[in-house]
């Protein structure tokens, strides 16, 4: 049985918390989590990763309460598509209000069954498997410091430092649709996903979260992530969401 937890926290500067997410495990024992962080003020940040998360947990709880049995490609085409509505969800009450004009959220989502992980993603909150071995980051952030990155203008030294390096290149809500990237990893034996906005791994690398979780677990693990990430600084919100098999 898996274990599931998250945390979110302010963190120490912020003056709201535009983080939102939400995890839990079915009847039927899969493991699930969304995490967003969402911008365009204060208001429309939090209204933005609220109306995301809450979207996609409807499609993900109307799928789960209808089939009994499921497959991969079934798995796959259910989180794109509740991304897909997710994004519309918050690009229309945008509209709807003109002071949410321009609000927009990241968001990264894991599904785990059957000794895999299946993750999507849009922008620059993050998806990390940890083994007993090692830590290693399964998502690409889409921001424009990892263009640069990929296109060898800058290295990743260069990038965290970068001054742009918070401009995200695919967010939900900006514009009627959204690409979704989509990525499956073996998920067995003594392993853990660490799903997480940059408020986290701005402040933490990826061998931090391996020495972590070597020491801690569940809901003390995502305890223990966000309090080093506010020791460390914590000038953003931070969240975090972890499945342990």
């Amino acid at each position: 049985m898996f274990k599931v937890c998250h945390k979110t926290d302010i963190g120490l500067v912020r003056q709201s918390n535009q983080d939102a997410c939400k995890s839990g495990l079915t009847t039927s024992g899969i493991a699930w989590a969304v995490v967003c962080d969402g911008m365009g003020g204060v208001n429309g940040g939090n209204i933005a990763s609220s109306v995301a998360v809450e979207a996609m947990m409807r499609q993900y709880h109307a799928f789960f309460r209808e089939n009994q049995s499921h497959n991969d490609d079934a798995i796959r085409e259910l989180m794109v598509s509740a991304i897909y509505k997710a994004n519309t969800a918050v690009y229309d009450r945008s509209r709807e209000d003109e002071e949410l004009k321009g609000m927009g959220t990241t968001v990264v989502s894991a599904i785990v069954c059957d000794g895999v992980a299946r993750i999507a993603h849009a922008g620059d909150s993050r998806a990390y498997l940890v083994t007993p071995d090692e830590a290693k980051q399964i998502t690409t952030d889409h921001s424009m410091v990892q263009e640069l990155v990929d296109s060898g203008d800058l290295t990743e030294q260069q990038a965290k430092v970068h001054p742009q390096k918070n401009i995200i290149t695919r967010a939900l809500g900006i514009e009627p649709s959204v690409l979704v990237d989509y990525n499956e990893v073996p998920f067995e034996g003594r392993s853990l996903l660490i799903l997480c906005t940059d408020g986290l791994s701005n402040y933490l690398e990826k061998e931090d979260l391996y020495t972590f979780s070597q020491q801690y677990t569940g809901q003390q693990l995502a305890e223990k992530l966000v309090s080093a990430a506010k020791e460390s600084g914590g000038s953003d919100n931070i969240t975090v969401a972890v499945i342990e098999n």
